[in-house]
């Protein structure tokens, strides 16, 4: 696991977005998975900054991890509806390739297995961009005894529930439940990106990357996996046992990074 540190959430994004960019330009036709929250939000405004620098969206092709069950895509909560206004609405990206799990849907089983499906045939995620929550969930893959391997509808903890809640009026308008890729489907990307910042999700990140590998830390589970890199912020990094990080030749300043694991 590839460990960088940026000073703070904007060099984070500036970083995670430059990542992005390099595989769209590597391979126009990219497969990505994307991540919704607020963890993501700078990057993708960076990522719209390189489209009107010249950065060709046309021929990518967008998976998004996860959809609340039960809002439509017009629901302005829904995730659909926070792609659309945080990133597909600004760029050249081609709607009818851009890929999210239908919250609505009346039969969730043949949902996610469609949805697979459409992983599979487009030749499996290049790239898939993670946020975490404060409870070790990577999609909405919550801890629990055992985990799902594909895409499957999930009971929302109460601890993501409470996280959620400052995006709606109250707590009871928060879904219950989502349709999430499963951990199989985001481990088999090629690459995976995980961001997270600020002092409230260093101990999550501290079990994820020190910790064993648990079913009741799902983000754990990414130590498995021979391609991620961890971009934090300063704040995170505090908290870690890990002091050996050094200056990363790149053009910004106060970004380190280390490796672990290998």
């Amino acid at each position: 696991m590839r460990i960088i540190v940026a000073k703070d959430y904007s060099m984070m994004s500036k970083i995670a977005s430059r990542m992005i960019e390099t595989e769209i330009k590597k391979n126009p036709r990219a497969i990505l998975g994307l991540a919704t929250g607020s963890t993501p939000v700078g990057a993708y405004k960076k990522l719209i900054d390189a489209y009107k620098k010249g950065l060709d969206f046309s021929k990518v092709t967008v998976f998004n991890l996860d959809e609340y069950y039960g809002l439509a895509p017009s629901h302005e909560q829904s995730y659909a509806y926070f792609m659309r206004e945080n990133l597909f609405n600004h760029i050249n990206i081609d709607i009818s390739k851009t890929y999210i799990p239908d919250g609505m849907t009346k039969n969730p089983k043949i949902e996610c297995r469609k949805y697979d499906q459409l992983v599979r045939e487009s030749g499996g995620i290049d790239l898939q961009l993670l946020g975490i929550g404060e409870n070790g969930h990577i999609g909405f893959n919550e801890p629990s005894e055992e985990l799902q391997i594909d895409t499957h509808l999930v009971e929302l903890t109460h601890t993501t529930v409470s996280a959620n809640s400052r995006f709606f009026e109250s707590v009871d308008d928060v879904p219950r439940q989502a349709i999430t890729m499963g951990l199989g489907s985001i481990m088999k990307a090629d690459k995976i990106i995980l961001l997270a910042s600020g002092e409230n999700k260093s101990k999550i990140i501290a079990k994820t990357i020190e910790g064993k590998v648990s079913t009741s830390t799902p983000s754990s589970l990414l130590q498995l996996h021979p391609k991620v890199t961890l971009i934090i912020d300063q704040e995170i990094s505090n908290y870690l046992k890990i002091k050996n990080l050094w200056r990363e030749n790149i053009q910004d300043k106060d970004v380190y990074h280390t490796s672990i694991g290998f």
